[in-house]
């Protein structure tokens, strides 16, 4: 394809992102990529200029995205930062304990009513009719994509301001920025208003290091979601669509290309939007440190999403009581925590059992760790059966969260643990191999040797010829439109 079909191309999808109506922000597509390079154009320009007017285009730009994703409803996510700013300042200046919460509670719950109704009304409104045996017709609302992020966004910022840990004044337009910057914007991570918007008020050159790493992160973010999760995806859904019309063997595959898709898919996206970020100059923290590496339940949850698991942490276990109201209170704690964690990620009964899950292994390991692993060596067989046991849980928890329902979850295990037979290994690697090649190396990608080396790739990768960079990059682009389906995949954690 030469130059001038490309750059065809290249408008087309622009042209075509720009009119159509709807569009959920997918960073790994054509269209996304058409409209950045004009924005980057412009904020090239202004930053480095005019910071105000730099903050105002970059604000403007998250709101359009968000209208091509969500429509009118987009007006909420900047009602919520008006209203939110206006009432914080009220919350700065009230005097005493008692005003100072009622503050803090009508502020916290004013941003949680929106996330409330548009998520949970219909699983309340059903629950509540089973409850007295009266049917129940959903109601047609629609999800605004991201009001779960800027919301727990939002909730940080009060909170940090009542407790005084973030004590710096932001304008409105800082806070405007700080909610609707598009990296952000449709699956976090989740940041904190003390990560960003100290950072806007040290605008300047951004160093091409910087750069050129953010390129590096959105690569290896393209790898992971574009070739590897997606390819994953499409055998996976094949089986979660219908498990007893395959063997026990093939539902054991599925869930454990599950168990990567979702790591993949999620990492890769924050990867893509911390490259970002990057790239823009706003540097944002990791997000996943090799989960699967994990040698316990709360290990995995330090290592897993960390910017959720944290603001969990801080802002519902920690008010709680955390650990410091005795062993019980604790375990009560860490098990409420999750199950929230786990209604968090949808309105469904399968996401409150997959969080009680979560927070009973989390309870079981405290306990087992207070009276017996203290005494225990830390030999290699030990650290081997608690990777085993770890990893097989995890695994087994994904069913629920990935199964639409308690049918199609119990025929899951019901097909591995009834009908599982090695004798499909060699038929199943014949047909499927670029399959099954793509689980070992996504899966070798994981291990401890690989991922001790991935600083010294990205700064190998920072520091080469610009040549080799694009190169790179243009081997990637093209691997994944080589490896992606007709359509490109919705990012999965954008459904929360």
């Amino acid at each position: 394809m030469g130059f001038t079909a490309v750059l065809c191309h290249w408008l087309t999808e622009m042209a075509a992102f720009l009119t159509e109506s709807g569009g959920v922000l997918l960073f790994c597509s054509i269209r996304f990529w058409a409209v950045f390079v004009v924005f980057l154009a412009g904020y090239a320009l202004l930053r480095y200029s005019r910071r105000g007017a730099m903050m105002a285009y970059v604000v403007a730009f998250g709101l359009f995205l968000a209208f091509k994703a969500n429509g009118l409803l987009m007006l909420l996510l900047p009602f919520t930062a008006v209203a939110t700013w206006m009432l914080v300042n009220c919350l700065r200046e009230a005097v005493g304990t008692v005003p100072r919460r009622a503050w803090l509670a009508f502020i916290v719950v004013l941003n949680f009513v929106p996330l409330i109704y548009f998520k949970y009304a219909n699983f309340l409104g059903a629950s509540l009719a089973a409850m007295v045996g009266s049917n129940f017709s959903p109601w047609k609302i629609a999800l605004p994509v991201g009001i779960s992020f800027y919301t727990f966004q939002s909730v940080s910022y009060v909170v940090d301001v009542y407790r005084g840990t973030f004590r710096l004044r932001p304008t409105l337009l800082e806070f405007l920025f700080y909610l609707t910057f598009f990296p952000l914007l449709l699956a976090g991570p989740i940041t904190r208003a003390a990560t960003l918007i100290p950072q806007m008020r040290r605008l300047g050159c951004v160093a091409s290091h910087m750069v050129w790493y953010g390129v590096w992160l959105f690569i290896c973010g393209l790898l992971k979601k574009a070739v590897c999760a997606d390819y994953l995806a499409q055998f996976v859904n094949l089986v979660y669509d219908d498990p007893v019309a395959y063997s026990g063997f093939e539902n054991l595959m599925a869930t454990a290309g599950y168990t990567l898709q979702i790591y993949l898919d999620f990492s890769g996206y924050s990867d893509m939007a911390i490259g970002l970020a990057a790239m823009l100059g706003f540097r944002l923290r990791d997000n996943f440190n090799a989960p699967y590496q994990s040698l316990n339940v709360s290990e995995f949850w330090r290592r897993w999403h960390i910017s959720l698991s944290t603001w969990f942490r801080d802002y519902l276990y920690i008010p709680l009581g955390g650990n410091r109201k005795g062993m019980a209170r604790t375990y009560a704690n860490n098990f409420l925590t999750m199950v929230v964690a786990g209604v968090w990620h949808g309105a469904s009964w399968m996401f409150v059992i997959w969080g009680a899950m979560h927070g009973a292994a989390l309870v079981v390991h405290k306990f087992c760790k207070r009276l017996f692993l203290v005494a225990l060596p830390a030999s290699w067989w030990l650290k081997a059966s608690a990777w085993v046991l770890t990893t097989v849980f995890v695994m087994a928890a994904w069913v629920f969260f990935r199964a639409p329902d308690l049918t199609v979850a119990a025929s899951v295990f019901a097909r591995i643990f009834t009908d599982f037979d090695w004798a499909y290994l060699v038929p199943f690697v014949q047909v499927r191999w670029l399959w099954c090649l793509v689980m070992v190396v996504a899966a070798v990608c994981h291990t401890p040797a690989v991922t001790r080396c991935a600083p010294r790739l990205a700064a190998a990768f920072v520091c080469a010829p610009w040549v080799v960079k694009f190169v790179v990059f243009v081997c990637t682009v093209q691997l994944a439109v080589e490896a992606g389906q007709s359509t490109v995949q919705p990012f999965i954690y954008a459904q929360f």
